[in-house]
């Protein structure tokens, strides 16, 4: 048996850039300034006695030819391994599967690679890892994502992201008080899921009209690694606002008005700003606050700490037999 284990992320600044609509056409291509983030998908990947092919997620198929998986990134993870026949894999997350904001798809695409990889006898770097799941995401499946999310599950840590006209990406680890994060910034969840693909293909679509505000948007995560790196917690938290405040008018369905009385609440406890993560319309906000607002919010919503997750997308188990 394989297991692997892949975080989800957290996006501070720069989110939207990461999509070839913007970055491809751009002098200085896309930038994002994101962190992995301590909740996690694992796949288990096991061999079984015949050669059919039982996939659980949140249901369960089992077929004699992987072409007739429903599961897309299941399946066409199986063709890009060459690993087609005789397994039994199975999907477990720490967090709502899809929907929240946090990368939940990428990572476990990163996380299905990997495992797939490791069972065929092979060890993948961070980068194959990403530039696969991409390829299968964005390439092959046809989804109107950015390449964000694929690279944070993959390295891991707090890193800046750049992604340059010629489709070739740059990680850039950057070096954060892992305590300063905890004790600065929490996650609130909305109780709302949304599929992010129409989102991200309305945005996708309107680059153009709106690469001012994306270009700021790109300034912003520059701007938002200085200021984590300096531990100016207030300065990130009003950087996180105006960053929310862009994002929103954006496109329609990106916001909502009890998400917006959510936000005003929260920031009325006293936190300095925050952002909806991901394509927008539901799942997690981000909030720059102290341990006592955290404490306030805990008392009504589901709150999630910041903490971060160092490794990236790894190999957490192998019983291989090897001679």
């Amino acid at each position: 048996m394989i297991i692997s284990r892949t975080p989800v992320r957290v996006s501070f600044c720069g989110g939207g850039t990461d999509l070839p609509a913007y970055y491809v056409g751009s002098e200085n291509g896309g930038l994002v300034t994101s962190m992995a983030l301590a909740k996690h998908i694992h796949v288990t990947v096991n061999k079984r006695f015949d050669n059919s092919v039982r996939v659980s997620y949140s249901q369960t198929e089992i077929v004699d030819d992987f072409e007739d998986l429903q599961h897309e990134l299941v399946r066409e993870a199986m063709r890009l391994t060459g690993v087609t026949e005789g397994v039994e894999i199975t999907t477990i997350a720490d967090i709502p599967s899809r929907g929240t904001g946090l990368g939940s798809s990428s990572a476990l695409t990163v996380g299905l690679l990997n495992a797939l990889h490791t069972y065929a006898g092979r060890d993948p770097n961070s980068a194959q890892l990403a530039e696969e799941a991409c390829r299968i995401e964005i390439d092959i499946l046809g989804q109107p994502i950015g390449r964000q999310d694929q690279y944070a599950a993959a390295f891991g840590g707090s890193n800046q992201i750049a992604f340059h006209p010629d489709d070739s990406v740059t990680v850039t680890p950057i070096e954060l008080d892992a305590g300063g994060l905890v004790d600065n910034y929490f996650l609130v969840y909305t109780g709302m899921t949304r599929k992010a693909s129409g989102i991200l293909a309305k945005q996708s679509a309107s680059s153009e009209k709106k690469r001012a505000e994306l270009d700021t948007l790109r300034q912003q995560a520059m701007d938002v690694r200085e200021a984590l790196e300096s531990g100016e917690h207030a300065t990130v938290g009003k950087l996180l606002d105006d960053s929310w405040q862009i994002k929103r008018n954006l496109v329609d369905g990106i916001t909502v008005t009890s998400l917006d009385d959510l936000y005003s609440s929260i920031i009325s406890k006293g936190a300095t700003g925050g952002k909806l993560l991901g394509a927008g319309g539901g799942g997690f906000f981000l909030f720059q606050g102290d341990a006592e607002i955290r404490s306030q919010v805990e008392a009504a919503h589901k709150v999630i700490p910041l903490v971060m997750d160092s490794a990236g997308s790894t190999i957490i188990y192998d019983d291989r037999v090897r001679i």
